[in-house]
């Protein structure tokens, strides 16, 4: 399960954010996504937990969870739709 994780603190870690999903079952992988242009998160990121009743708990349990005084906006992520770059 791919796993939505928004208005992150620009501070938060992969481990951090790692640790914080881990509390609620096996993680796969977790990625805060970096601005290629700044080198800076830009304040999202997801986390790959590969059992869907733990993703599911995990979501229930974080979502609106205050993290670096920031409240974590989670849910399931949805599919990556193709952008044309603006043409």
């Amino acid at each position: 399960m791919n796993i939505y994780v928004g208005n992150l603190s620009y501070e938060t870690t992969e481990q951090e954010l790692r640790q914080t999903f881990e509390a609620y079952g096996t993680v796969e992988s977790t990625s805060v996504i970096i601005d290629k242009f700044t080198g800076k998160s830009r304040g999202f990121g997801f986390v790959v937990m590969p059992d869907k009743t733990q993703g599911d708990a995990a979501i229930a349990a974080t979502n609106e969870q205050d993290v670096h005084g920031r409240k974590l906006k989670v849910n399931e992520a949805r599919p990556r739709t193709d952008r044309d770059g603006g043409r």
